[in-house]
């Protein structure tokens, strides 16, 4: 086998363009965040806790791509702008139960409406069948670097 065989063509590679992608994508993302204060970071811990209500540390640090030092020194950072409550006690465990307040959804709301701006733009050339696809090819690639598929 020779270096060209096991050589990544760059101008081909789909795992280099998703990389690139993903790069672009979260760049547009931190422009529209910044003038809200936020990060990316900040803005899918806002996201989580919307839709999932109660996550602990770790499982926010795990679904944002941070460690759970990181997520610790957001959530309290959030906790003194009055974007989330935390117990002082745990219910049960160890886990610390973290919830969105109402100033943390109005916050989140001008976020997403951002957030979505740079989804629309960067899906703009793109019939609704290509998203589907796109969305479905995506899901495929995860799962099978997963093992879930």
């Amino acid at each position: 086998m020779s270096q060209d065989d096991v050589r990544v063509d760059l101008d081909t590679s789909l795992g280099y363009l998703l990389k690139e992608t993903s790069s672009a994508l979260r760049a547009a993302m931190e422009e529209v965040l910044r003038p809200l204060g936020m990060t990316v970071t900040h803005y899918s811990c806002l996201e989580l806790l919307s839709q999932r209500p109660g996550l602990s540390n770790s499982e926010l640090a795990r679904r944002t791509f941070v460690t759970r030092q990181s997520m610790n020194v957001l959530l309290q950072a959030l906790e003194r702008e009055g974007h989330v409550t935390r117990p002082t006690e745990a219910p049960v465990g160890k886990v610390l139960p973290t919830r969105l307040t109402p100033r943390g959804r109005r916050k989140l709301e001008k976020a997403s409406a951002a957030v979505r701006s740079v989804e629309l733009r960067m899906l703009a050339g793109l019939t609704e069948a290509e998203q589907a696809d796109a969305l479905r090819i995506l899901r495929t690639m995860t799962n099978s670097l997963r093992g879930t598929v």
